[in-house]
């Protein structure tokens, strides 16, 4: 894949660590990239296990947590930016509401909100018309994913409901505009479209391999000069 800004959108994509790269927050890793657009983009590297495991987690935020399948998953290292926050990849968790108050809901969002992070999601929430996230600050990705910074999916998870597939992390990776497609052309990344299974149903160790395969590769075959996918 060429690296010309003008003609990619990695959204639902992967990105995937190449030899090359040596910066210790990305090596040998794999991006989720949850949006991609001219302003830059933003993910969560999905193989990078942190020192807590989602119990703990919860235990510092005051939950209980009533989901065993979730009691020991640990809780990643998203990326190097806002580490002392939560983000939650979850499978979509829509509810139909009438599309104009959608309409005026992210444009009461978009006059309060400052930040690129709240412009982003409301950017991303625009695009799925007559539909709007059950929690409260979403993210909606095409691809069926959501990606959740309000303690509400916490709380839905912690009583044994909430969405069935989570990936929890503390951080995100994000670029600047043009930064991530200067990387491409340096080869610091191989490019691949993202398969949910490898984010939710692939142990952590394994995820690197995985994302991969679906381009037909093996880590022994990489150098620091392959060329992109």
């Amino acid at each position: 894949m060429t690296a010309d800004s003008a003609s990619i959108n990695l959204t639902h994509h992967f990105l995937i660590a190449m030899p090359g790269l040596e910066d210790e927050a990305f090596a040998k890793s794999v991006v989720y990239v949850c949006e991609h657009s001219e302003r830059g983009a933003l993910g969560l590297v999905i193989n990078k296990p942190g020192e807590l495991s989602m119990k703990c987690l919860f235990e510092k935020v005051d939950l209980p947590l009533h989901r065993q399948d979730l009691m020991n998953a640990p809780v990643l290292q998203g990326g190097p930016v806002h580490t002392e926050r939560g983000f939650v990849l979850h499978d979509a968790m829509w509810a139909d509401v009438p599309v104009d108050v959608a309409v005026q809901d992210l444009a009461i969002e978009a006059a309060q909100e400052e930040t690129v992070e709240a412009a982003q999601e409301a950017a991303a929430l625009s695009a799925v018309s007559g539909k709007e996230s059950v929690y409260a600050s979403t993210m909606t990705i095409p691809g069926g994913l959501e990606m959740t910074t309000s303690k509400d999916v916490l709380e839905a998870l912690s009583v044994g409901a909430g969405p069935q597939r989570v990936l929890i992390s503390l951080g995100y990776s994000a670029w600047g505009e043009g930064q991530l497609e200067s990387e491409l052309a340096e080869n610091s990344w191989l490019t691949v479209g993202a398969d949910t299974a490898v984010i939710f149903d692939t142990p952590v160790e394994r995820r690197y391999e995985r994302a991969m395969q679906l381009l037909g590769l093996e880590s022994w075959m990489l150098s620091g000069e392959v060329g992109h996918s």
